[in-house]
């Protein structure tokens, strides 16, 4: 098959974050396939330009054999005016440059929320190539917006409604990353076009290395530093255990609170806590290979009662060492591998409690632990297992659009 995945941040290992269609691309590719991603390349967290495009509006090249169609988008920074001009700029760019290309045709082609006007560019595409449509919700707008706090009457928001509910129609298939979407989308659609393909990880780039006690027990957060992540807490605990003088707190990544949380670090003059910047995919294995726990936490909110798919946590899950996780969302990974810790969100001092806790652990137990989380990711989050699902489900739906 030939195909074309439209998703405006997707982003390859030498860049911060989540990597699932490059990921899900390597593997089809490697099968036979042929991969066309399109993406930009200005970083929805770094809030920086990737690439470097001169006077061009567009750039291609080829990465481990898949194919990147890099669009020139306007920068932002936040959630403002500036970031729906960037939006609008990558459809417009889609629409306008893709058919200039002279590529080979689709045969099958996926728009990837998570904003609606990269599906809505895909959608076109796919009607004019006349090849199957798939739309993959990785976010679901605008109700995760709503939940955000922006009125459901702003015209912004009735506008995506719309849009959303006439890609689901349009859709020949749907794909989600989360659990439970299909709740809410068989509100408009039947359940029968939905198919869960969780996130997952290539275990290949995250090998399993015992870790052998040192005199520093390193607990460490990577991703983003947003406020949906609520760090704050992490370097309260920091505060309060300042005094274990053999206890580090790491946390890598960029985002909107960064600064904040620095500067309470400078406040405090801690010497137990280091803030630092994001590193590319290829080296987040190192920093987790260097822990002995890991801190996975997401603010509670309602869209999580679709549950959630982090990329950052199956990375976790990957190394082998112990995980805290904090979240309300319906899914649970951790408690589902039987292993780890579970606390609940914003309570400091189950947080304290269950840091205290791994740290008092024997190394041998800790491994234990740990290598329990490395089997149940094997057996359920591999991205050999994932893009078994998703060849299937592809060739499904060619078959279907050639009869």
């Amino acid at each position: 098959m030939n195909i074309w995945i439209f998703n405006h941040h997707a982003l390859t290992p030498d860049m911060s974050g989540g990597t699932r269609h490059y990921d899900f691309a390597k593997e089809l590719t490697k099968r036979g396939h042929s991969v066309t991603i399109v993406a930009s390349s200005f970083h929805y967290s770094k809030y920086e330009e990737m690439k470097e495009y001169d006077d061009k509006e567009f750039l291609q090249e080829q990465i481990d054999g898949v194919d990147f169609v890099w669009i020139k988008t306007p920068a932002y920074f936040g959630n403002g005016v500036a970031r729906v001009r960037n939006m609008l700029s990558y459809t417009y760019k889609v629409l306008k440059i893709i058919p200039k290309l002279k590529l080979k045709k689709p045969d099958i082609i996926i728009g990837s929320s998570v904003h609606l006007f990269a599906v809505y560019g895909a959608y076109k595409l796919s009607k004019k190539y006349a090849t199957p449509f798939v739309m993959e919700v990785r976010d679901i707008w605008p109700q995760t917006l709503i939940d955000m706090g922006i009125s459901k009457w702003h015209p912004f928001i009735i506008m995506l409604g719309w849009l959303e509910k006439y890609l689901y129609k349009k859709a020949d298939k749907i794909i989600s990353n989360l659990p439970y979407a299909y709740e809410h989308i068989e509100k408009f659609v039947s359940k029968n076009k939905f198919v869960w393909i969780s996130n997952g990880v290539d275990l290949d780039n995250i090998p399993y290395v015992e870790k052998e006690k040192t005199d520093i027990f390193v607990i460490s957060y990577t991703g983003a530093i947003g406020v949906a992540n609520n760090l704050a807490l992490l370097v309260g605990a920091a505060i309060n255990l300042k005094d274990k003088k053999d206890i580090l707190f790491r946390i890598v990544g960029d985002g909107a609170e960064k600064a904040k949380l620095k500067k309470i670090v400078k406040s405090k003059q801690l010497k137990n806590i280091s803030i630092e910047d994001s590193v590319s995919k290829g080296e987040v294995s190192g920093i987790l290979k260097s822990s002995d726990a890991l801190y996975f936490n997401l603010k509670d909110s309602p869209v999580f009662n679709y549950g959630i798919s982090s990329n950052k946590l199956f990375d976790y899950m990957a190394s082998g060492r112990v995980i805290i996780f904090s979240s309300k969302a319906r899914n649970n990974p951790i408690r589902d591998a039987n292993a780890g810790y579970t606390i609940d969100t914003g309570d400091i001092e189950q947080l304290e409690k269950a840091i205290l806790g791994i740290y008092a652990l024997k190394q041998d137990e800790r491994n234990k632990i740990g290598r329990k989380i490395r089997r149940y990711t094997e057996e359920n989050y591999d991205i050999d297992i994932l893009v078994d699902k998703l060849e299937s489900i592809l060739k499904h739906e060619v078959l279907l659009w050639k009869d």
